[in-house]
């Protein structure tokens, strides 16, 4: 017997689906009601959430491997003694253009002053 609530149907399912017996007895057919299918649009906008989350982090990454190389290469440079003064004022100019906290700024300003570089 049918039941109102779900549908006309007499297999029809609380989930939306509908069973019917198969020509053979090992096959099972199914079908989902339309007025369940925002489900599979909620899965792919998901899915396309953690595409994009996933490009951005791998960018994020790339950022802070370039910096990390860049600042690697100060620092080896500073501990063979071999950084000129074009080398620190183009330190300087990149520090700057990074944006940074108040802290850093002040360390900046106090760097550049010992090193007799003008930051623009």
């Amino acid at each position: 017997m049918a039941n109102p609530i779900y549908g006309s149907g007499p297999l029809r399912s609380r989930e939306g689906l509908i069973s019917r017996p198969a020509a053979s007895s090992d096959e099972i057919q199914l079908r989902i009601d339309p007025m369940h299918t925002d489900l599979e649009e909620e899965i792919s906008g998901i899915h396309n959430k953690k595409k994009f989350r996933a490009l951005e982090m791998k960018g994020v990454g790339q950022e802070i491997e370039t910096e990390a190389k860049f600042q690697n290469g100060i620092i080896s440079q500073l501990g063979r003694g071999r950084l000129t003064s074009l080398g620190a004022s183009s330190l300087v100019k990149r520090c700057k253009m990074v944006e940074t906290s108040d802290l850093f700024n002040e360390g900046l300003e106090k760097a550049s002053k010992l090193i007799n570089v003008e930051v623009a």
